[in-house]
């Protein structure tokens, strides 16, 4: 593949870097610090601030068809705007229904459930959370325990959601049930559009032991939902589910906010002494700093090959490759987090919010939070499963 932007492309990346350069002047302090900041404290208010103004520019959702609110925009286009808001930091995009449920949608949703829930996505009017993981069913969904039952028009679901990322905020949820409990794994499992305005709904903060509130635990006490609101077939949520997981991983936002960062650490290094040497000059300092620019990269590469693969041959040509970037992608920020911990010493566990705290105190909050990247979206270990079974050809047993 050809990694250099057209003149167009190039053009478009410009609109885009001057346009998050001047909005980014009013961000919150925290902002930029990681999904955490934006959805909690001030760092909410501004994105959806943020999202609204993409959203009219109708940037949201480019490569969406014109009739659902997008611009019919080649998928490249949108991976240059990731890319340049990753850089940014900025906030502005739902992930999960901007990233996740819309694709889905498009592909699975019928034309109902696309013309109801589509275009406000594309006006940034609503925010989606995503309720899959349960207390004894993370990475293995299809061991999941909560029940959906048919009455009526409508079906009724009791159970728990854990680890749910901004529910305290969400309008409306993703989510799989089990509808036949008969049947084992994933086959018995229905995807469901869920108002989060629903009785028997209830949302309860979970904190992160740096302080933040990013999670949730979601309960559901004989909740009603329309069988007009299930994507795809009853008890077929399972496959739904699994083609939804590639638009989760392309991480070229990651790549670039990771590259922003490591920009900061260099002038850390260069600006800082020890033993009256800079810490740039530091051989090892200097190796470690290296391999992160180097890997972040590959990482940027992954991701731009991604948009590439969907392109040429559609999702399930790219279904290995997203798997690689995601693995790849917060193994890689894990070891960022540590490198810039190291590199700072003890005042590496600094609090943001103190004048001593270097880098606002980025590295003392990320490297507590960088160990759950390795779980969330899919556990490496199940990535790189997938990446042997789908982009290798690899059988599933020896």
């Amino acid at each position: 593949m050809d990694f250099r932007l057209t003149p167009e492309q190039e053009a478009l990346k410009k609109e885009f870097e001057e346009f998050f350069e001047q909005e980014m002047k009013n961000a919150p302090p925290e902002m930029g610090t990681g999904l955490e900041a934006m959805l909690s404290g001030e760092g909410f208010p501004f994105h959806r601030q943020m999202v609204r103004k993409v959203a009219q520019k109708g940037w949201l959702v480019m490569a969406w068809p014109k009739e659902y609110g997008g611009q019919d925009a080649p998928i490249i286009n949108q991976l240059i705007y990731s890319d340049v808001m990753g850089y940014y930091r900025a906030p502005g995009t739902d992930i999960f229904g901007v990233g996740m449920l819309g694709p889905t949608l498009l592909a699975a949703g019928n034309e109902e459930q696309k013309r109801e829930h589509l275009p406000p996505i594309a006006r940034g009017e609503i925010m989606w959370c995503q309720g899959w993981s349960e207390p004894n069913s993370g990475s293995d969904l299809a061991s999941l325990t909560t029940k959906a039952v048919r009455d009526g028009d409508d079906y009724i679901i009791n159970g728990q959601k854990i680890w749910t990322s901004g529910a305290q905020h969400a309008d409306w949820m993703f989510m799989i049930a089990r509808t036949n409990p008969e049947e084992k794994r994933s086959r018995g499992l229905s995807f469901f559009l869920l108002d989060m305005k629903t009785p028997g709904v209830t949302v309860r903060p979970l904190y992160s032991m740096e302080g933040s509130h990013l999670f949730n635990e979601v309960f559901f006490d004989d909740v009603r939902v329309p069988a007009r609101n299930m994507v795809g077939e009853e008890n077929q949520g399972g496959a739904v589910t699994r083609a939804m997981m590639n638009f989760e991983r392309s991480n070229v936002g990651q790549m670039s906010t990771l590259r922003r960062s490591l920009e900061e650490l260099i002038e850390f290094c260069k600006e800082t002494k020890w033993n009256g040497k800079t810490l740039a000059e530091n051989p090892f300092i200097r190796h470690r700093l290296a391999q992160l620019a180097i890997e972040i990269e590959v990482g940027r590469s992954l991701s731009f090959r991604i948009a590439w693969l969907q392109e040429k041959g559609g999702l399930l040509l790219a279904a290995h490759a997203a798997s690689a970037a995601k693995v790849f992608g917060s193994e890689l920020a894990q070891r960022y987090a540590y490198t810039g911990y190291q590199i700072m010493g003890l005042y590496g566990q600094v609090k943001r919010g103190s004048k001593w705290a270097p880098l606002m105190g980025t590295f003392e909050s990320n490297s507590q939070l960088c160990m759950g990247m390795n779980i969330a979206a899919g556990t490496s270990e199940i990535q790189r499963n997938l990446v042997a079974w789908i982009g290798l050809g690899l059988p599933r047993t020896i």
